[in-house]
């Protein structure tokens, strides 16, 4: 079991930045993808930005080039450094992290809130 609380959420202004962080605690080792995922009001929940225990990155479209993700695996905590920020990126942003091997199981953050407005 993996337990993952994210922080940084807040209010913003348009053009500004943010950064987002996940701590993890439990086992997480071997083949793993730790990731970011958002969700706008009356919108599905949508990638943003992954990242592979091999340090593979994966970043949707809408955000290349203005969010960076890293992790640090001594804190077991992964982040999302969100640069230029627009209002479309408003949504809740949670915290994933998805065992695959040995172990396998998918465990998400509690969510926290981005309000991009001016």
């Amino acid at each position: 079991q993996v337990q993952l609380v994210e922080s940084g959420g807040g209010l913003v202004q348009p053009g500004g930045s943010l950064r987002l962080s996940c701590a993890a605690s439990g086992s997480i080792f071997g083949i793993y993808v730790m990731g970011w995922y958002r969700q706008a009001p009356g919108k599905q929940r949508e990638l943003v930005a992954t990242i592979t225990s091999g340090d593979i990155t994966n970043y949707a479209d809408s955000v290349k080039g203005r969010f960076t993700i890293s992790r640090d695996n001594v804190k077991n905590t992964v982040y999302l450094q969100m640069n230029s920020l627009k209002p479309e990126d408003t949504a809740v942003y949670y915290c994933n992290v998805r065992l695959i091997f040995p172990r396998s199981g998918d465990n998400w953050g509690q969510g926290t809130q981005v309000t991009v407005s001016s």
